[in-house]
């Protein structure tokens, strides 16, 4: 039975060994597949067409949202007072330039018209004018009551003349040569008032023409006219009502031709500038129109930190309203370039973005950043290089060999 103790101890130590002999066994196993694995990963070829990057040009382009309103607005008054008896227009409608849209009773000014004509004509022929005839062409010393004292006048000279011959010889009295000089001095101051009083008159004629002629403008401002081509916005009186001057009337707005309202973050300011095409697309049409800024605010608004400016829109068809809502994108910088991409080269996967770069014939992933779309074209800001190689089908991109398709 000496034997026994031994057999126990290799019977216990038995299940050590074969432990020992399987982990070693799977260990060099393995081994044998982690020395495998980049065989096999390096034996994977892909075959594509790979493209080189380098800078294109890529205008810089800044969106702007604003709104459409009309060039021009205004609200129409009254100019003279007195009782509406038409309203031809009312909300909606358009009204071309001088059209009446707003006409007053016209009798009582068609009376001071009249007036103001009489007393013209009586001003008139107190000089002696007929109708027709120019007061320009009117000289006071051909009136008639010049005349007449101009002759009282010169007789009164010849009168004393011959006095004072008759005074030399002794033959009147001076107290006769004192009243015929007085006499003289009376008929030319008659003379000089003459004249005086005839340049009155013509003077009042031109007052009495100008009375006329305001007397005739009110009788026309009675008739409340367009003074543009536009829409009416509001009325707001009725036949009936009696206006004060001065009294708004209602509103119309020039909608032939609109101006886009927007602005460009303060970093932009410098580069915005008169002339800048703009493309505006509007939330409620599908009509896209490209056109130019034509106003540019002179200072920033310190409340967002922006630039207005404006851009003027023919809206001569009238298939666009005032109030639209627009977003418009101006091309800041037709010559600036960029790194940009095929679509195809790129590769989306759990909301990250990537690219297949070959480096040293093979192909790596790398995530990239990106910038503005335009087309089947996008912006790479950061991941990509100038000179990189890129593969332009990303979908069929792995990690490999690469092989350029022949």
């Amino acid at each position: 039975m000496f034997f026994l103790p031994a057999f126990l101890k290799a019977v216990q130590s038995f299940p050590i060994l074969v432990t020992a002999g399987v982990l070693v066994t799977a260990g060099c196993h393995h081994e044998a597949e982690t020395a495998k694995k980049p065989a096999e990963a390096a034996e994977i070829i892909v075959h594509g067409t790979a493209i080189s990057i380098k800078p294109s040009v890529w205008p810089t382009l800044v969106k702007s949202q604003g709104t459409l309103i009309a060039d021009e607005v205004t609200t129409v008054g009254a100019k003279v007072s007195g009782r509406i008896v038409e309203v031809p227009v009312d909300l909606g409608d358009i009204a071309c330039q001088e059209d009446v849209l707003v006409q007053l009773d016209r009798r009582e000014y068609q009376l001071m018209a009249e007036q103001a004509d009489a007393q013209l004509l009586q001003a008139r022929a107190a000089v002696g004018l007929k109708p027709g005839d120019p007061v320009e062409g009117l000289n006071p010393e051909n009136a008639p009551p010049v005349r007449e004292t101009r002759a009282i006048w010169d007789e009164a000279k010849k009168a004393i003349d011959r006095i004072r011959q008759l005074s030399n010889r002794d033959a009147i009295s001076a107290a006769e040569l004192d009243f015929a000089e007085s006499a003289e001095r009376v008929a030319s101051a008659r003379f000089s008032s003459a004249q005086n009083g005839v340049r009155e008159k013509i003077a009042l004629i031109a007052v009495q023409s100008a009375a006329r002629d305001l007397a005739y403008q009110r009788l026309s401002e009675t008739s409340v006219l367009a003074p543009f081509k536009g829409a009416i916005e509001s009325r707001l009186v009725a036949t009936g009502t009696y206006v004060q001057a001065g009294q708004p009337l209602m509103s119309i707005a020039k909608t032939t031709v609109l101006r886009f309202r927007g602005s460009v973050p303060e970093r932009f300011a410098q580069q915005l500038k008169i002339g800048l095409q703009i493309e505006l697309k509007f939330e409620l049409s599908d009509q896209v129109r490209t056109v130019s800024i034509t106003r540019i605010s002179p200072s920033l608004d310190q409340m967002n930190r922006s630039l207005v400016f404006e851009a003027i829109i023919d809206n001569q068809d009238g298939r666009l309203r005032s109030g639209l809502f627009s977003e418009g994108i101006i091309q800041m910088d037709a010559d600036s370039k960029a790194i940009v991409i095929p679509n195809s080269a790129l590769v989306r996967f759990a909301g990250v973005d990537k690219v297949w770069k070959v480096i040293d014939g093979k192909l790596k992933e790398q995530v990239v950043g990106l910038g503005r779309k335009n087309g089947d074209m996008i912006e790479i800001r950061s991941g990509v290089s100038n000179g990189d190689q890129l593969l332009l089908d990303g979908k069929d991109g792995k990690v490999g060999q690469f092989e350029a398709k022949s």
